[in-house]
């Protein structure tokens, strides 16, 4: 059997249009024609923020962790701090920041852009900027929303990939962003 090289060619948007505007959600249906010249009238893409998600470190080399209950997938999971960039947020940093200071209350002066990902590029249009903060120290309680119940975990580094391989932390953003700080850390 013989392999083709063929170059990926982008769709073209022939009509685009909301059809479901609510403040946690948005879905919009575009109407695209497909390089091969098929036209879809009926393809969904939910319109969805851009995250931030932080792997802080303690001077002490442990780890943040924040165990809370997930609605969508009914279940508590454990996960790295992270949230979405609000409106009017331009700098992902200083919105990994804020998330950072309100789910565990802990701060850093030392943080950095590990990695910007895309979630789910067939259905979703956001972005996740994966970053690592170093020298993490608490300076004030937990802020969160009346719809949050978070509890903060300190793990040790050197447990971290073993609640992964075991499955203890199985949301995909909190995986990758372990795996890639805890090699970033040569850890």
């Amino acid at each position: 059997m013989k392999e083709t090289q063929q170059t990926p060619k982008p769709w073209k948007v022939l009509k685009s249009e909301l059809v479901f505007n609510e403040k946690w959600y948005k879905l919009r249906r575009d109407e695209v024609e497909l390089p091969n010249g098929m036209v879809l009238d009926d393809y969904y893409v939910s319109v969805r923020p851009n995250v931030v998600l932080t792997f802080p470190v303690t001077e002490d080399n442990h780890v943040l962790f924040v165990r809370q209950y997930k609605h969508a997938a009914a279940g508590i999971f454990i996960e790295l701090p992270g949230g979405v960039i609000d409106e009017g947020e331009d700098v992902p940093v200083e919105a990994a920041k804020r998330e950072l200071l309100e789910e565990t209350g802990y701060t850093s002066d030392e943080i950095e852009l590990v990695l910007e990902v895309i979630d789910n590029p067939t259905k979703d249009t956001n972005k996740i900027y994966f970053f690592l903060a170093k020298n993490v120290r608490k300076v004030a309680e937990q802020d969160l929303d009346e719809t949050e119940n978070i509890e903060v975990l300190r793990v040790p580094l050197e447990d971290v990939e073993n609640m992964i391989l075991n499955g203890e932390v199985s949301v995909s953003g909190s995986v990758a962003l372990s795996l890639l700080a805890l090699k970033k850390l040569s850890f």
